[in-house]
């Protein structure tokens, strides 16, 4: 409708022009108000959406939602409770625990209510940390959720500012059979969807690298110097460095053998290979590497050196890769003790995942679309529309799309059946 009222205005402004100017006044009044040379290119890119932001539409549309739907109800299935926070927040609980790269993701608002500042989700997560805070109590409780987020920028190349954010939690078990558990779950979701792709996992564990960092008792610039060049893959540069860093011998070991945990073990300095976090976190990741390799016959690769969650996680990571794409569709990991504002904060552990990334993966089942025959709806009497009521019910029912045409122009593109009346009785025939 601005648009329309829009273009009135400008045809109105290009008519008086046309009426009242002399070609050198045209050249004035185009000179003096710049602003009208550009009122048709913007009225034209008011259509535009934000770079990152797309419509879900037709087919896709529908196939976001069956997949919310199957995702969701798996997930319940497998005793998760279905939650649905809201999308807008007082950042004091949505931003409380958040990691810088969190907040700098978060769209601030504010509350024309009360003057406070507000943030418009960019993750849920945070949100099931303060329900679980409020109605979790102390044992073990799982929880689901699929909403959309909105993100200030996009992640990685052609990335979404509006994923639709599917995932699961678990709070209260501070046991590998929590996580263990959460990547059954999530491969009993992608295999219901019977795809076209295979879901390759790559493993991590923050622990090690916070244990060793500790134990060498690094300043936290040494600490973020190895995180950008493990993130950077720059063993040279690593090497380096290492060597004017105590115990560096073992950050080095972490890039250069960190994907075989009997390797990495047999690299790391005594003192390293005593400790009993990082003998623990080991064990963890290898066991966890067994049962995916046993239960699923998954591609499983190890990166102790994946920190980029190293500010939010505190134990296993992991990442799902569907084919080649270098994006992951599914990140989880650990998050123990990120309750800051509770008086106990609790074991947690989940994954999430963009629902919209599944789109090119999927397909519909090939649906049944009925049109009604229009001149035998146009001649129907009273009965007999009554009776073509009732089978149209029954036909949505059993999951055809019925259109009942509103003029001889009205019908569906690849229509396959069609609804008339012959012999008396509506008969529904294949086109």
């Amino acid at each position: 409708m601005s648009v329309s009222s829009d273009s009135a205005k400008l045809a109105q402004l290009n008519t008086t022009n046309e009426t009242v100017a002399q070609p050198a006044e045209n050249t004035a009044t185009s000179t003096s108000m710049p602003y009208l040379n550009n009122f048709a290119s913007d009225v034209a890119n008011s259509w535009l959406l934000p770079d990152g932001v797309v419509d879900v539409l037709f087919e896709d549309a529908q196939k976001q939602e069956v997949l919310r739907h199957k995702l969701t109800q798996q997930l319940i299935t497998h005793g998760y409770q279905l939650v649905n926070p809201p999308m807008i927040e007082f950042t004091e609980s949505l931003l409380s625990d958040a990691s810088e790269d969190l907040k700098r993701q978060t769209f601030k608002i504010i509350d024309q209510l009360t003057g406070r500042l507000m943030g418009v989700r960019a993750d849920i997560t945070p949100q099931i940390l303060r329900i679980d805070a409020h109605h979790g109590g102390t044992g073990i409780a799982r929880y689901c959720y699929a909403g959309d987020v909105i993100h200030t920028l996009p992640s990685g190349l052609f990335g979404s500012r509006t994923p639709l954010q599917l995932g699961a939690e678990i709070f209260g078990c501070g046991e590998l059979a929590a996580d263990i558990e959460l990547i059954d779950v999530l491969f009993s979701m992608v295999n219901s969807l019977d795809m076209s792709a295979t879901l390759h996992i790559d493993l991590g564990h923050v622990a090690i690298f916070k244990r060793l960092a500790e134990l060498a008792e690094l300043p936290a610039h040494d600490t973020q110097q190895l995180m950008n060049l493990y993130a950077n893959k720059n063993l040279p540069e690593l090497k380096r460095v290492c060597q004017t860093l105590p115990m560096g011998d073992d950050f080095y070991a972490l890039a250069r053998f960190g994907h075989d945990m009997a390797h990495l073990l047999a690299k790391l300095s005594a003192t390293a290979q005593q400790d009993t976090q990082i003998a623990t976190a080991v064990d963890e990741l290898q066991r966890l590497t067994a049962h995916l390799q046993e239960q699923w016959q998954c591609p499983v690769s190890i990166d102790v050196t994946e920190l980029s969650g190293y500010h939010y996680h505190t134990g296993i990571v992991f990442n799902g890769y569907i084919n080649n794409e270098t994006q992951p569709l599914v990140r989880g990991g650990r998050f123990d003790g990120m309750q800051s504002y509770t008086q106990q904060p609790r074991e947690a552990t989940g994954f999430s995942m963009d629902v919209s990334r599944l789109l090119a993966h999927t397909q519909l089942d090939a649906p049944n679309i009925v049109l009604v025959d229009y001149s035998a709806l146009h001649n129907a009497d009273k009965t007999q529309k009554q009776t073509l009521l009732q089978l149209v019910e029954s036909l949505r029912q059993q999951g055809y799309r019925v259109t009942m045409p509103l003029d001889t122009q009205d019908h569906p593109a690849d229509v396959t059946h069609r609804l008339s009346f012959a012999d008396n009785e509506w008969q529904l025939q294949s086109v």
